[in-house]
């Protein structure tokens, strides 16, 4: 399974590789105002994954920051308090048959 796992891996970056290969030809990017920027395909593209997976992951802190303070408050409630000091219990009566004979 370990070797399964590497071969996938390899697969995944070997095919990264050769699009970045593929696609190293200057493309143009129009910002707002005129403002363009010129860059190979391969990093523009890279940048757009990467601004995407930011926008998502700010978008997510909040709920998580939420998810997060209900836990501990959940966690909170459910500490058991420690029981006053007190007489040790009794033992049983009688003992208890095993199960089963």
């Amino acid at each position: 399974m370990k070797y399964l796992l590497w071969l996938l891996k390899a697969a995944i970056f070997f095919t990264l590789f050769a699009f970045a290969l593929n696609n190293q030809q200057d493309a143009t990017v129009h910002f707002f105002f005129g403002t363009q920027w010129r860059a190979p395909l391969v990093l523009v593209v890279l940048s757009a994954f990467t601004c995407g997976v930011a926008v998502g992951v700010l978008g997510m802190v909040p709920r998580w920051w939420r998810h997060r303070s209900a836990a501990r408050r959940t966690h909170a409630t459910l500490q058991p308090t420690p029981a006053p000091l007190t007489a040790a219990p009794s033992p049983p009566a009688e003992p208890q048959p095993p199960h089963g004979i």
